[in-house]
């Protein structure tokens, strides 16, 4: 009989946190569940033993608090297997009424916070566990990730960044190391999202009221829909013990969110499609070579000089085939 793994899950106090973190449970695995405040989790501390269930108190926007979150699970289980980053919150407004340091603090839990415990699961993995056993890394992202979101600029633009992290982070992963990022892209679900949006109450201005930021206000208010967040958690099991995972992978949940990446993936076509002619007339002019025996020494180095941007982009075309 195998053992069981080990798995750390922030924001575990309720929605996809906390399904998961029963789900685990219940397949006999250890959870770790980190959240702000462990009195939450009292009815699962109640059913089972600190072996099977270790709550820790967590802010993902405090380094300090997540490296001792590391430490504590090294001296306690020695190993960790998955590292669910989960913790965060929306806002719902337009950009021109969100102050600064309410976008700001929402990004330090939903990217610098996910991007902290991601270097610090990395560390684990390759570290502290037996050399490549490696680990599973699962960064929360959104449809705001995917397409961007009238009435939710910053929370798409958090969610843009936590994509565009974790596809470069992946890359950066040596093979050896077994580690792997699956990016799990959410789109609605009947959880809490919805009262965390309105966590803080932010006044649309006069300017905007009657267009899409009043639509998507009602779009929120009432009850949650969509999808079934412990369905999710079972798939999320499932993904995250997969034999022979790719390095990297974009999972999304919901049909919502699929509808709206074959969008983005249509407008990235037509975009690019019409870009094509002005690519070519920005590249720096090929130029013939000049014959071996006339060539000379400053010629060679402008000749060098002249082809880096070119050796540049087929540069970044081998990394993009390669990873």
């Amino acid at each position: 009989m195998s053992q069981p793994k080990v798995w750390l899950i922030t924001g575990a106090s309720s929605g996809f946190g906390r399904a998961v973190t029963e789900h685990v449970l219940s397949k006999g695995d250890i959870v770790v569940a980190t959240l702000r405040k462990p009195s939450a989790l009292s009815d699962l501390t109640a059913k089972y033993d600190k072996s099977r269930l270790l709550v820790l108190k967590l802010d993902v926007s405090n380094l300090r608090e997540i490296k001792n979150t590391f430490a504590t699970i090294e001296r306690t289980f020695g190993r960790l297997d998955v590292v669910h980053n989960n913790a965060g919150y929306g806002l719902l407004a337009e950009a021109e009424a969100t102050p600064e340091e309410v976008a700001r603090d929402m990004f330090e839990v939903n990217f610098w916070g996910l991007v902290n415990v991601s270097k610090e699961a990395v560390r684990f993995f390759r570290e502290v566990n037996k050399p490549g056993v490696g680990g599973r890394l699962l960064n929360t992202s959104s449809m705001a990730g995917i397409g961007g979101l009238p009435a939710m600029s910053f929370y798409s633009a958090s969610k843009f960044a936590v994509e565009g992290f974790s596809e470069a982070l992946s890359k950066e992963m040596k093979e050896e190391w077994n580690i792997k990022i699956i990016i799990l892209a959410f789109g609605a679900f009947k959880t809490n999202a919805v009262s965390a949006i309105f966590s803080v109450p932010l006044e649309s201005l006069p300017a905007y009221q009657g267009g899409v930021v009043d639509y998507m206000r009602g779009a929120f208010s009432g009850p949650p829909s969509g999808g079934d967040p412990v369905k999710a958690a079972r798939e999320i099991y499932r993904i995250a013990n997969e034999p022979n995972a790719p390095a990297r992978q974009r999972v999304l949940f919901g049909s919502d969110v699929v509808g709206l990446a074959r969008g983005a993936i249509t407008q990235l076509q037509e975009d690019t499609e019409k870009s094509e002619p002005l690519a070519e007339r920005v590249a720096f002019p090929e130029e013939p070579a000049a014959p071996a025996t006339e060539m000379k020494t400053t010629e060679v180095t402008s000749e060098k000089s002249a082809a880096k941007p070119k050796r540049l982009s087929r540069f970044i075309k081998k990394i993009l085939v390669k990873f």
